[in-house]
């Protein structure tokens, strides 16, 4: 099946900046740094708004990859149950489905700036209380579940918005290389905050890791505040757009371009099918590390950070490379690595080996996150891209129905068993994809 090609025209692509606009090109003036921006893999930094927007992200990556430590370890530390290790993220699932839709129009249609700011400061607020709670050691189980859907909602709202947000500040040339920038952050965060997490829960109990958090947000708030009032804000054909259309209208056309477009359905069909499958099995890893390695949080943390050492050094290549990568291989070939790494580290019984396993997971992640964004933002015009991005995160749902599948197949034949068999499933159907759409290996 022959791909849809990117659009060629500005006006459907999204036109590069000019040298006139005020954002296009505000590389500093001290030399060492105009050296180092004018590198091809930092090219992007040569842009103010985007450095904002990459310190802030740094910061909520940050709070981030804590959290998966810390709400996995607090709700196992509470309940002792493997069920509810699911469960935690399952309930995610239900503000995700029912407010993505909005989610990505209002994306669309309002100040992204603004979305992303108060989901950062309604996220800061709920880390802030559970460390409160926990402090005053008042913290029950239900509390960690509240905070869970409070945060998927705010959640829901900043990442299309958030992702979107990064063609408004670099031109259509440096997309790609914008969008590997901020994977590698996400990635660095990805090795350095579990690893911070297990660090502090180990010195001062979960408590210590929330407030952590809920600094990390106020963080990200205040370089969120830096930027352009005007950034984000409707253009002239968004504002068309969202003039002509009802949100309920405005929500089906979005689904009707991802489905209609060849090239954007093959790369949501490959993130929901491995978010489904295979993301989930990171659930699970308080028992791997307790119970099976015996490593402790500060174990599951190190499992994480080589999670991360590996889908950095993915991420570094297709921050330098990506344009001119054969996109659709690495993203089918990239989660049928990710699958089977996943099966072989179900059974590895030493940590070592983990670690190594975990790093080959990280390397093959990031097939099924950061190239699959890339192409979804490249291959959508502007007035699509926050409902495009809306239906990309919405993986999310397809992961915490994975999560719940885990938990309770855990319960029922073994943690092992569990993780392997989901795997196992995922490789495979990045085969079926391969065979439905026989040009998806075709994606540039």
């Amino acid at each position: 099946m022959t791909q849809n090609s990117p659009s060629t025209s500005e006006e459907s692509a999204g036109a590069p900046k000019s040298e006139s606009d005020p954002h296009a090109d505000t590389t500093p003036a001290w030399g060492p740094l105009n050296a180092l921006y004018r590198l091809r893999a930092l090219e992007s930094f040569r842009h103010r708004d985007f450095r904002l927007l990459w310190f802030g992200h740094v910061f909520t990556s940050m709070a981030f990859w804590m959290d998966q430590v810390t709400r996995g370890w607090l709700i196992y530390e509470l309940t002792d149950s493997t069920v509810q290790l699911g469960l935690v993220r399952g309930v995610q699932a239900i503000p995700i489905l029912l407010l993505s839709p909005v989610a990505g129009s209002a994306a669309d249609r309002y100040s992204r700036k603004m979305q992303i700011l108060i989901a950062q400061i309604a996220d800061g607020a709920m880390f802030a209380a559970l460390a409160l709670l926990i402090a005053s050691g008042r913290i029950e189980p239900w509390h960690v579940y509240v905070t869970a859907i409070g945060m998927a909602i705010v959640q829901t709202f900043q990442q299309p918005a958030r992702a979107a947000v990064i063609a408004d500040v670099v031109p259509l040339h440096n997309l790609t290389n914008a969008i590997g920038l901020n994977s590698i952050i996400f990635n660095v965060a990805r090795s350095t905050g579990p690893a911070l997490a297990g660090v502090l829960i180990a010195t001062f109990s979960t408590a210590g890791a929330y407030g952590t958090q809920a600094a990390f947000y106020l963080l990200a708030t205040y370089w969120t505040l830096l930027l352009p009032r005007r950034l984000g804000a409707p253009g002239e054909s968004r504002e068309k757009t969202a003039h002509a259309a009802s949100f309920g209208r405005s929500i089906i056309e979005g689904w009707k371009f991802g489905w209609q477009n060849v090239t954007v359905r093959t790369g949501l069909l490959i993130t929901m099918f491995a978010s489904l499958f295979i993301v989930p099995f990171t659930t699970l890893l308080p028992v791997f590390a307790r119970d099976i390695l015996g490593v402790g949080a500060t174990g599951q943390g190190l499992l994480l950070t080589a999670m991360g050492i590996g889908a950095l050094g993915s991420a570094v290549i297709i921050t330098t490379f990506g344009d001119r990568m054969p996109r659709g291989i690495f993203m089918l070939g990239g989660v049928v690595l990710y699958g089977l790494s996943v099966v072989a580290f179900s059974a590895s019984p030493w940590f070592p080996l983990s670690m190594v396993l975990m790093v080959i997971v990280g390397v093959a992640n990031v097939s099924s996150h950061a190239l699959v964004q890339t192409v979804l933002q490249t291959y959508s015009p502007p007035e699509y891209r926050g409902r495009t991005i809306a239906l990309f995160h919405m993986s999310q749902v397809v992961m915490t129905v994975g999560s719940m599948i885990i938990g309770s197949l855990a319960a029922v034949c073994g943690t092992q068993w569990a993780v392997a068999l989901m795997g196992g499933a995922g490789a495979l159907t990045m085969l079926a994809i391969h065979l439905t759409l026989p040009g998806a290996w075709r994606i540039r």
